[in-house]
């Protein structure tokens, strides 16, 4: 089973994680810009966090194996905080970037005026660098949400066949599907969408644009989670093909909408701006940096 995790939040991760993504089908993964749960006071510390997503975390994603991008944008949370809002002016030199491939996650959080106005800015800097879209739908009154969101979609320059609408659940599914969107669900251990939701909806609604996604981050989060639900789809009787389209070629086919999809992970160097992920000295002497520029670490053999 191949796995493109499209909404994962790796900066809240560790390389155990990324081992075990491995060992589980990941081979491919997008990291969404968001809310670090600590405010950032400045946009400096923006700068910052969307330099690590453009260098240090696709140097760590390749030491497992595992291919690289993310989405930038201001986050909808932090929409709402004037000392955050001068990023948007600072958004154009990170969205020509190669890995960048959407701008991501815009939308909601309380659905506020300060929320419209930057959610309808990054829609125009999408289309006006022709990237795809990701849209955060709010965690709270989700309908109402969901239709503000679609209102301000239809005003934009972005067609709906490049955004994809987020944190869907049953009661968002279908307005989203009729919209043109593509779907996104979030599972979650306890909140969000489960496995068995989430197989339940596929079932009526199929399997064609939708993706499914762990949103991992430094919250209660499962980053196998798009791998327990590929699993329950085969045992409710998905056939591969559907797990396939459902986990690989439907996130392909969304991100490569940027035209800057590239699913190779080629020999890093042992290290980044001087930085490894190793501590101390390896036990493996095959682990050892040997000089070549080969990975730090080798990910285990492909079942």
């Amino acid at each position: 089973m191949r796995i493109f995790d499209p909404h994962i939040h790796m900066t809240s991760r560790t390389t155990d994680d990324y081992e075990a993504m491995y060992a589980a089908g990941v081979r491919a993964l997008v990291e969404p810009s968001f809310w670090l749960g600590q405010p950032r006071t400045s946009p400096a510390s923006f700068r910052d966090y969307f330099d690590s997503l453009l260098g240090w975390e696709p140097f760590r994603a390749a030491q497992y194996g595992i291919a690289h991008h993310c989405t930038i944008a201001l986050n909808p949370k932090e929409a709402n905080d004037p000392r955050c809002r001068p990023v948007l002016g600072e958004l154009p030199r990170y969205l020509v970037k190669d890995n960048v491939v959407a701008v991501g996650e815009i939308g909601y959080d309380s659905m506020t005026p300060a929320e419209d106005a930057a959610l309808a800015v990054q829609l125009q800097l999408a289309a006006d660098h022709g990237l795809p879209a990701l849209v955060h739908t709010p965690h709270r009154d989700k309908l109402a949400g969901l239709r503000r969101t679609l209102d301000v979609v239809r005003e934009s320059g972005l067609a709906p066949d490049r955004v994809l609408v987020d944190h869907l659940n049953e009661t968002t599914v279908k307005e989203a599907r009729d919209s043109g969107c593509w779907l996104g669900f979030s599972v979650y251990p306890d909140t969000k969408m489960d496995e068995v939701r989430m197989v339940e909806i596929l079932r009526t609604y199929g399997t064609g644009q939708v993706l499914v996604n762990s949103a991992a981050d430094w919250g209660k989060s499962d980053p196998l989670k798009t791998r327990k639900v590929g699993d329950l789809m085969l045992a409710e009787g998905f056939d591969e093909d559907d797990v396939d389209q459902v986990l690989w070629r439907n996130p392909v086919a969304f991100y490569g909408l940027s035209g800057r999809l590239n699913l190779d992970v080629t020999g890093t160097e042992p290290t980044h701006e001087g930085n490894s992920v190793l501590r101390g000295a390896p036990s493996d002497p095959h682990e050892a940096d040997t000089g070549s520029g080969s990975p730090v670490r080798v990910p285990a053999a492909e079942a």
